[in-house]
């Protein structure tokens, strides 16, 4: 049985995936603010830095995975209400904090914890690849930072055994995308079902110590 942590998983793409290893039967540890409805609950700000530094005493042992599913955008994102001109310097800071610098900081917070051959992937999104991004400036900043964030760590902790990687999918069919497509507020599209994303998870965590899955890039359907 794998102990896997998953960040950010009361909702959403997190909760979708701490259901399936829990069903799997592994132990499933859960990050987050609210109560998710799979695994362990571990209640964590993972805006504050300073709760993120208690989660290695809080969890206790090895741990095989770390998924950072978390994710927060500007107030409007994604649709015509969004500004940047009105976007205040506090909804900047948070959503980089939560987007990159909580992987960043969980990650190297949980090093003492990962066992040999342990994997650690982050969710990112299509709009970090190049001349995509969408027009939400600390969202897709981000999303690009944590691109580069996955590649230095695939090479800083590969002599520990440990794999990093990023997903970066486009729009996936959570209840919260599909109700913004049926509004309206998104585009007519296909968004990527989520057995598809969660096999992208089991692929990086297949995978032996000796390779590593850099970036696996999920593209949903127009029209």
């Amino acid at each position: 049985m794998r102990r896997i942590v998953v960040a950010g998983a009361s909702r959403g793409i997190g909760a979708a995936v701490a259901g399936h290893y829990a069903a799997r039967g592994d132990d499933v540890i859960s990050l987050s603010r609210g109560a998710p409805p799979h695994g362990r609950w571990l209640s964590a700000d993972l805006s504050d830095a300073g709760q993120i530094a208690t989660l290695p005493g809080r969890i206790g042992g090895l741990v095989d995975a770390l998924l950072y599913t978390g994710g927060i955008w500007e107030d409007g994102a994604f649709t015509k209400a969004y500004s940047f001109t009105s976007s205040p310097p506090q909804e900047t800071q948070r959503v980089i904090a939560v987007n990159l610098s909580a992987p960043i900081l969980l990650t190297h917070a949980l090093l003492p914890l990962l066992s040999s051959g342990a994997r650690v992937v982050f969710v990112g999104s299509l709009t970090a690849m190049d001349n995509t991004a969408s027009p939400e400036v600390a969202n897709s900043a981000s999303k690009y930072g944590l691109r580069g964030a996955a590649q230095a760590l695939a090479r800083t902790l590969h002599p520990l055994g440990v794999g990093v990687g990023v997903i970066n999918p486009g729009n996936v069919a959570t209840d919260e995308v599909i109700a913004d497509i049926a509004e309206g507020r998104f585009e007519e599209q296909k968004p990527i079902p989520m057995p598809d994303l969660l096999a992208a998870f089991d692929f990086a965590l297949a995978l032996s110590p000796a390779s590593v899955a850099t970036e696996i890039n999920l593209a949903q359907m127009r029209g």
